[in-house]
């Protein structure tokens, strides 16, 4: 007695105490459920250490830069748009209300999370810089109060379409919709502060519209959803797959059991990644849906095979050891299979992935135990009167021909019309080829909703009136050697001795003071840590000199004082005039491009600021031609209500700035080609001091993991494949045969990815994951097909007597397989986030093209290959 002989005898004799040791399993596991973590981050689809990760966190500490939640307001109704005095009071109301979001936190009652107002961005937050005559700016509030009158609310929108920095981020060009930014201590908070700004809208009335978004809201907003999804499409998915095999099999005590396989399968699955401490991630909320069709797949084979097989006669405990010694090495390997392809998965540089592809194959294994030990000891369970007229031989049997008959005619075609068929799936697969040529990989987690969904509105519409909801941050650092090089002292000793040469003619005593000076340098610079540090040495050299200085060398050391802070200034690059206007030709290069909507630096600051200096005209908005009218107008912004702004566009130090780009898109792609315009444009124009950039934000953030995800996805699909063939060869004992097993993947795979690349779909995170389900389901038809053609070949010695066994009980269990899980998760098709819809889709799709070419090539391989890949297999006496 064999390995599969002994477990089937074990499951049918001792089937209470397999069903007990079961729930008990269960139960055990489950126990952890209530101990969920949840994490909806995307931003931890990357692991800590990512470099790309922890130049972002450096960057938002660095400006003190914050998680945004975008609160627009339009009024396309009224000619002023939002300038009148209704819209702008609920402007101003819906501003002071956004102060209040603030609370205790559960961690530290001491500390406050939630909106941080002193950064909050609003019509009442930010000023109006204007001219209180000539050299002097003025610094007001743009909206200190409601406006009382029509003519008020225009001179606050002139006043705020007079500035650029306001203008496309604060109001909208036309005037018709204005923003609120609000920064949040942290992005978690995004659903909380979406939840009570949407209850505080619904209380105003007018024509104004209301919307929120920003990527913080919308990952924040998926993950709520998701979990919500989740527990609703499940189910209900469940529900169908129920009522579909009950309209197969006609026996609802003998259906429960794939029912009770997949939930034992879910329960355990995800209450051992809880017990174990993982968080549920986006991915891993998916591992029921993902686990259900597969745990499910085997149980339907068992019935099918049953129900074909079953008689009165030979009774349930014959009949199902019979399907057990014809399955068990199929479903075995078939498992194997789906689990080697999700668990390929832990090859991929993405934890939540890795931990998705890892216990979906836990899970894939663990419902295999049940289906080759509950499913039977369950049959066993069933009294032999509740399977009357039950099974293929039953008064039912002619409610089947239709199907049979179906296939039975496909059978015949398959051998007669062999060479046709494979000729038209060929050109079906080449054409597939070219559409995988045009796939593009891309996504945006705001995309994961419905476009009815009111993030995905709020979106289109706020972008449509401003420079862009979507966040990315550039960063830019000198790049030159902090280190004093002889080539640097060289350089200061030159600039040195200019200066002396011009300060020698009203002051002759300079002279003599050069080769003292000259000679500091050289000192102090062989052990100075790095150029400031050598001026600061050189500065409190002059100042020593300074105070001690008789009255005819006072103003020599004064001067030289002056020269040493001037040259600790030139080493601050974002204070020189040159190095601004760089900025600014960058800016305008990616405004022009089309790409970023708008862009905010510290060149904007300087320009209004020296704009209103002068004369307040357009043609003063420039950068000043020297760094001592920088570090003016830098000191006169200094004096307005918000002068912390500044640090989020510049450190205090100057030695490192960050422009604010507002994107329109937050499409992987529209990101990308924004660094690849960043890229292009310091290479054709190199900056006038040496300077290096990176990026940092979501959106930025997002394009990275994506990318990472998407081809590590398919680094490990083309690892598990090359696993699986191995594997198929062994079932086998033949490669040919391992080869023609993965036909039915192949085509698939290549088909399914060719239909997304004609039909435009983005390749994105849930077109990914589907490729290892894919790898799953259509292995599993190849294996059952190709095991049962090769133990009806040895029976009749002949594919054509073979062919039409063929198409009887294997076809028949292939075909509902098919329609119990391709019909059974049309329901995902309802949901409203895109992922859901997507998963919905494909499973139909995957489930629908592997069954149908398991069905058509593979029997017409094996008509025109019987010499080649039937010659060891022998007609039994």
């Amino acid at each position: 007695m064999d390995f599969k002989q002994k477990i089937a005898n074990y499951t049918t004799e001792h089937y209470k105490r397999i069903t007990v040791i079961m729930v008990l399993f269960t139960l055990v596991l489950g126990a952890f459920i209530p101990l969920i973590k949840v994490d909806t981050d995307p931003e931890n689809m990357l692991s800590p250490d990512e470099p790309v990760r922890i130049f972002h966190n450096q960057t938002k500490k660095q400006f003190a830069l914050s998680d945004i939640v975008v609160v627009g307001i339009v009024n396309n109704k009224d000619p002023n748009g939002v300038f009148n005095t209704s819209s702008l009071a609920k402007v101003y109301e819906l501003t002071e209300f956004a102060k209040t979001l603030r609370w205790p936190s559960e961690e530290d009652p001491n500390e406050q999370i939630g909106v941080i107002e002193v950064d909050l961005l609003a019509l009442s937050t930010v000023d109006h810089i204007g001219q209180g005559g000539p050299g002097v700016v003025t610094f007001e509030w743009l909206m200190k109060k409601p406006p009382a009158t029509d003519a008020e609310a225009m001179e606050i929108r002139n006043k705020a379409m007079s500035n650029p920095l306001l203008k496309g981020t604060l109001i909208s060009e036309d005037g018709k919709a204005v923003c609120l930014y609000l920064p949040l201590t942290s992005k978690h908070l995004s659903y909380q502060i979406y939840s009570k700004l949407k209850e505080k809208v619904a209380e105003f009335e007018g024509s104004e519209e209301y919307h929120i978004t920003g990527l913080p809201v919308a990952e924040d907003t998926f993950g709520v959803e998701m979990f919500i999804q989740m527990a609703v499409s499940a189910p209900l998915a469940m529900v169908v797959i129920f009522i579909l095999m009950l309209l197969f099999f006609r026996k609802i005590v003998l259906v429960i059991s794939p029912m009770i396989v997949a939930m034992v399968s879910v329960i355990s699955t995800m209450g051992l990644l809880i017990g174990l401490g993982y968080p549920v991630h986006i991915m891993s909320s998916m591992i029921p849906i993902f686990l259900m069709p597969i745990a499910v797949v085997d149980s339907v084979h068992i019935l099918s095979e049953f129900f074909d097989l079953y008689t009165k006669e030979k009774g349930r405990k014959n009949t199902i050891l019979e399907v057990m010694s014809n399955l068990f090495m199929p479903m075995l390997y078939t498992s194997l299979t789906s689990a080697a392809g999700f668990a390929s998965l832990a090859l991929t540089p993405i934890p939540p992935v890795q931990v998705f592809g890892i216990f979906v194959a836990i899970g894939i294994m663990i419902a295999w135990v049940c289906t080759i030990t509950f499913v039977p000891a369950y049959v066993m369970m069933i009294k032999e009167s509740s399977l009357e007229n039950f099974g293929h031989a039953s008064k039912h049997a002619e409610k089947q021909s239709r199907l049979g008959k179906l296939l039975s005619a496909t059978g015949g075609v398959t051998y007669t019309k062999a060479k046709p068929i494979l000729v038209i799936i060929l050109i079906i697969t080449a054409v597939a080829m070219y559409g995988i040529t045009r796939i593009q990989i891309n996504d945006n987690p705001v995309k994961w909703f419905s476009k009815s969904h009111p993030i995905r509105l709020a979106d289109i519409e706020l972008n449509k009136h401003f420079g862009g909801t979507y966040m990315a941050y550039l960063v830019l650092d000198p790049a030159e050697d902090k280190t004093v090089s002889t080539e640097y002292v060289g350089d200061l000793k030159k600039r040195l001795s200019e200066k002396l040469s011009v300060l020698k003619e009203e002051l002759p005593n300079a002279s003599a003071v050069a080769p003292e000076l000259e000679k500091k340098i050289s000192q102090y610079a062989s052990d100075a840590d790095s150029k400031e540090d050598l001026l600061r040495k050189l500065s409190e050299l002059a100042n020593t000199k300074l105070d001690a200085a008789e009255d005819k060398d006072f103003d020599l050391w004064y001067e030289l004082t002056d020269f040493f802070e001037l040259e600790a200034e030139r080493l601050k690059p974002f204070k020189q005039p040159d190095v601004l206007r760089y900025i600014s030709k960058l800016q305008e290069h990616l405004a022009q491009s089309g790409l970023v909507g708008k862009s905010n630096s510290v060149s904007d600051i300087v320009k209004k600021v020296h704009q209103e200096l002068i004369d307040g005209k357009p043609e003063n908005y420039k950068i000043p031609d020297s760094s001592n009218a920088v570090a003016q107008c830098l000191l006169q912004f200094q004096s307005s209500h918000n002068p912390d702004d500044l640090w989020h566009m510049v450190t205090i130090d100057y030695m490192h700035t960050n422009i604010w780009m507002q994107l329109p898109s937050g499409d992987n792609k529209d990101m990308e080609k924004v660094v690849k315009a960043v890229e292009e444009f310091f290479n054709e124009n190199p900056p006038p001091v040496p300077l290096e950039h990176d990026w940092a934000g979501l959106t930025y953030i997002n394009t990275v993991w994506q990318n990472k995800m998407v081809w590590g996805m398919l680094q490990s699909f083309m690892g598990s494949f090359i696993i699986v063939f191995i594997m198929m060869a062994i079932l086998f004992r033949s490669p040919l045969w391992g080869i023609v097993c993965m036909v039915p993947l192949l085509i698939t795979i290549v088909v399914i990815y060719g239909i997304i690349g004609l039909a435009g779909k983005d390749y994105d995170m849930p077109v990914a994951v589907l490729s290892a389900l894919t790898l799953g389901m259509a292995v599993d038809f190849a294996i059952h097909f190709l095991e049962r053609a090769r133990a009806e070949y040895a029976e009749t010695g002949s594919w054509q007597k073979s062919v039409g066994l063929m198409f009887r009980e294997p076809a028949s269990a292939i075909t509902r397989n098919v329609l119990v899980i391709a019909i059974g998760f049309l329901p995902l098709l309802a949901a409203p986030l895109i992922p859901y819809k997507t998963v919905g889709i494909f499973l139909c799709a995957i489930m629908a093209l592997s069954g149908a070419v398991t069905l058509l090539a593979l029997p017409a391989i094996l008509k025109l290959l019987e010499k080649v890949l039937f010659k060891r297999v022998s007609k039994k006496q």
